[in-house]
């Protein structure tokens, strides 16, 4: 193994952290165009599932054989799909294409030299993640020679409520998010996952004001995250960068500093990027939105 380990792609959407059993990933009732049952076929993958038989391919899409039988053919040639002797898994076009998103790729750029440095600096495992409805989406991972290779994964999605990057994500989110995570309700993933909406609460006012979040064994007993914003413009938060270790090891005072350097200098890269669409007036600089934001929810371009 080398010194640092990158994970990295940008088709993270089709990709769930992980089913945990065998039954169909659809919501009732099989969808009537050809799309939506593709959608079906990618949505039966995960990390758990990686190669299926065209049967499971039946069963987990909850789509007619005959219909996952033609649709997986043309897949396969069109390269979405591989086979794998009698089974599928999802093809290496999927990853090209997952490298033209443009948000996943500008946040990773300006993000990889930072992540690096505090990999230096800190010997533990670094992550940036963004906001995907109410989870928590890896799109950077960087691991070291004692790293943690399980738990989260690039693509891989986990609960905002229970997170260190998830709770900083909620801390400077619209109050719409919150709710939203309040109405789907806590799974609790250890015996120490946050179940109380007081308590999330109470956590997002202190992060708010200390731009730190610090999540101890809530996803994986043994171990803890520590985490900061990073933002793209203003008022804008961009996604969060954190650093897990075990609990026994990681020592919040001794990495803070380092961290909070790393997401000041994302976030100053961020925002010294100039949007393809700005107008020449440099008046008017102030009101364009930044290019990681650009197709989302600032010019619209």
């Amino acid at each position: 193994m080398t010194a640092m380990q990158h994970e990295s792609t940008g088709f993270g959407s089709i990709l769930p952290f992980s089913a945990g059993t065998d039954t169909p990933t659809r919501s009732a009732g099989e969808p009537s165009s050809v799309l939506g049952k593709t959608r079906m076929i990618f949505d039966a993958f995960d990390t758990d599932h990686s190669d299926l038989s065209l049967t499971e391919l039946t069963r987990r899409s909850g789509v007619a054989k005959a219909t996952v039988h033609r649709l997986a053919g043309e897949l396969v040639e069109w390269g979405l799909l591989e086979r794998a002797g009698t089974k599928y898994r999802l093809g290496l076009r999927l990853f090209e294409l997952g490298q033209l998103v443009p948000r996943q790729r500008i946040l990773r750029d300006a993000a990889l030299p930072y992540m690096e440095d505090l990999l230096l600096a800190t010997q533990e495992t670094v992550h940036f993640a963004v906001r995907d409805g109410i989870d928590v989406l890896y799109i950077e991972k960087i691991i070291g020679h004692r790293g943690l290779n399980q738990q989260s994964r690039v693509a891989g999605r986990l609960p905002l409520y229970c997170t260190a990057t998830g709770k900083i994500i909620l801390a400077f989110s619209p109050q719409s998010v919150f709710d939203e995570v309040v109405e789907q309700g806590f799974t609790a993933l250890t015996s120490r996952t946050t179940m109380s909406v007081g308590v999330l609460r109470q956590q997002l006012e202190r992060i708010r004001r200390e731009q730190l979040a610090v999540e101890v064994e809530e996803t994986r007993l043994g171990y803890m995250s520590v985490a900061v914003p990073v933002f793209s413009g203003p008022r804008t938060l961009a996604g969060a960068l954190s650093v897990t270790a075990p609990t026994a090891r990681l020592n919040v005072s001794r990495i803070t500093g380092a961290l909070r350097t790393a997401g000041i200098g994302i976030t100053r890269t961020l925002h010294a990027m100039k949007c393809t669409h700005s107008p020449s007036d440099p008046s008017a600089l102030r009101t364009i939105c930044s290019p990681v934001m650009c197709s989302f929810n600032g010019c619209g371009k």
